[in-house]
């Protein structure tokens, strides 16, 4: 099942990256992505990096890795 998750979301993420005028032109630009990264294009950016994070965090997934870096970097907060 990891392995069907992990290729669902490295598909989305391909598609924000690869479709990223597509989804300009159908949600908008986003006028915080415009401000604070310093360009016009700053949408842009914007979308390919979060399609980029969502490939990373669905090959740690399917690799099992994930657990292990959500409890190293998160596990102070809840005592572990």
């Amino acid at each position: 099942m990891k392995i069907i998750f992990g290729l669902v979301g490295i598909a989305v993420g391909t598609l924000l990256i690869i479709k990223t005028e597509w989804f300009i032109q159908n949600f908008g630009t986003s006028s915080w992505a415009e401000n604070k990264i310093g360009f016009s294009g700053g949408t842009r950016l914007l979308y390919k990096l979060i399609g980029l994070v969502v490939i990373i965090i669905a090959i740690l997934g399917m690799t099992g890795m994930l657990g292990g870096i959500l409890i190293s970097v998160f596990g102070r907060l809840f005592g572990m």
